[in-house]
This record gives C-alpha cells, sequence and structure tokens, in this order.
C-alpha cells in the first residue's frame, strides 16, 4: 500500500503584499538582437524568504514565508498588527 505525502513547497504568493510571479520580456544586452529574435516569455518570481517573527503579543515565534518588501511592511507597522490583517496569525 502506498501513501501519497503532500509535496512542501515554498510560497509563491505573500500573504502581507499578494506579491506573485508574473510574466515578463526577456532581457537581452543587444537591443537590436531583440528586435529581429525575440527573447520571448519569461515567468519573475517574488523574492520569498523565510523568517522566523517573534509576535510580542502571542508571546511566541511565528514562522512566514514574505517576500522583502512584506518583511519591511512588517518591521514598519508591526508583527502583529500586518500578520493579522493579512491572516497569517
Amino acid at each position: 500500500m502506498y501513501v501519497i505525502m503532500p509535496v512542501s513547497r515554498m510560497a509563491k504568493i505573500c500573504p502581507v503584499t499578494n506579491k506573485g510571479s508574473k510574466v515578463a520580456g526577456g532581457y537581452s544586452n543587444r537591443i537590436r538582437a531583440t528586435k529581429f529574435n525575440p527573447t520571448g516569455a519569461v515567468r519573475k518570481q517574488p523574492n520569498m524568504q523565510k523568517k522566523r517573527i517573534f509576535v510580542p503579543e502571542l508571546n511566541r515565534t511565528v514562522v512566514v514565508t514574505l517576500s522583502t518588501k512584506g518583511m519591511r511592511t512588517v518591521t514598519k507597522n508591526g508583527a502583529y498588527k500586518t500578520l493579522k490583517a493579512a491572516g497569517v496569525i
């Protein structure tokens, strides 16, 4: 008998800023080269980081995966307020 285990993957959407992946154009150093030979579409991912954040109101540490802009938002507005509004805690 086989047991299917869920695959643990890193979150691709930041719960604080709702940043996700987007399709963007490929970049070439030679502009002329892309005019005649397009580089095509490339999927760009947000800069997601795993972060341990201590929430004094709950007196515990929470591990969340946030974008780097989301980390700045948590630092600016406070951990409890920001994570509560995002629905993480």
